[in-house]
């Protein structure tokens, strides 16, 4: 069901995108739209770790350069049933993370060093886990391609606000001016809802890839209070990706509402408590493999 959700949400930003163009050049325009739209998705597909990475100043690191660290992404890799994904640090003082890659087979996982210095192993554990679950799901392309498609309907936007208006857009300048002022908020919204969706199914198969839930509850709390105090410059240039974060990286969280990036952490801390009450799991810090 959320697969179906997904896609008809990104159907819904296609169309967006292609509204705009119509409104900008017609019927050609509304053509042109899609071919865009259609080869945007292709440049997404082939180059959205890089571009993600890049934004962040992400470094590399292995075994030598961070053992712990890549030791227990590869742990969880193994317990997820994935290859090894490559393994990155981001030099922020907000403790976050993200994970980025066309397909299980070129992903990679992005942990801050606040991330790193902030949480207990068995909490690193259950982040990691959550974003290995959105390697094993697909999000991170479907994140990638949706921050990608928002980005290009807010540009044409703009065009249209200024330029806009074509002799089959019956509305005259009313519709020109509704269309191009309505259109970015509606791409944000969907943005918006297909971030939260992805982010409730990846904390549940989070929780069963790590084998405890309460490791990513306990990290979640840790981090939503953080983020109130250290901000991320990098995110801050780059809005556009605060999706693709465990935590919103822009503020610390908010009413699980249409204008949120993220659910409302409490509502995601609530449901892995659910998990864990299922398994019969009291302690967040008992080490299944220990």
């Amino acid at each position: 069901m959320n697969t179906l959700k997904t896609g008809i949400l990104l159907a819904a930003m296609t169309a967006l995108f292609m509204g705009l163009g119509f409104l900008i050049g017609g019927s050609n325009g509304a053509l042109i739209a899609f071919f865009v739209a259609a080869a945007m998705n292709a440049f997404a597909y082939w180059n959205s770790d890089k571009m993600v990475l890049s934004m962040y100043g992400a470094e590399a690191v292995d075994e030598r350069t961070a053992p712990a660290y890549v030791r227990l992404v590869q742990r969880l890799a193994e317990n997820a049933g994935l290859p090894m994904p490559a393994t990155y640090i981001i030099h922020s003082a907000q403790p976050n993370a993200f994970a980025t890659g066309r397909n299980p087979e070129h992903a990679a996982v992005a942990a801050t060093t606040g991330l790193l210095e902030t949480l207990s192993p068995e909490e690193l554990a259950g982040v990691l886990a959550h974003e290995l679950a959105h390697i094993k799901n697909r999000d991170t392309l479907t994140m990638t391609i949706t921050a990608t498609i928002a980005g290009a309907i807010s540009m044409l936007a703009n065009f249209a606000f200024f330029f806009g208006g074509n002799r089959e857009n019956q509305g005259g300048i009313i519709g020109t001016l509704a269309l191009a002022i309505l259109a970015p908020i509606a791409a944000g919204l969907v943005q918006m809802a297909i971030s939260r969706t992805r982010e409730y199914e990846a904390d549940a198969m989070g929780a069963e890839i790590s084998g405890r839930p309460l490791w990513l509850a306990s990290a979640l709390e840790k981090i939503e209070s953080a983020a109130h105090a250290r901000p991320n410059e990098a995110a801050e240039a780059n809005p556009a990706t605060a999706h693709m974060f465990i935590i919103n990286p822009l503020h610390g969280g908010g009413r699980d509402n249409l204008f949120s990036t993220h659910p409302a952490t409490a509502n995601r801390i609530a449901r892995l408590r659910e998990i864990a009450a299922t398994k019969g799991q009291a302690q967040a810090r008992t080490n299944p493999w220990g």
